[in-house]
């Protein structure tokens, strides 16, 4: 039987993971949010 309490301690994440989540958070993404935002300011005028 697997003792996922001590699965969980021995747990080490990835450097990959650790890489991609800072080259993530690192950009300044445009999410759907901004473009309808962009696209309202346009009309406006």
């Amino acid at each position: 039987m697997i003792d996922f309490e001590e699965e969980i301690k021995k747990y080490k994440p990835s450097m990959e993971i650790e890489d991609a989540e800072d080259a993530i958070y690192s950009r300044d993404m445009t999410d759907m949010m901004d473009v309808l935002q962009q696209m309202m300011q346009e009309v406006r005028k």
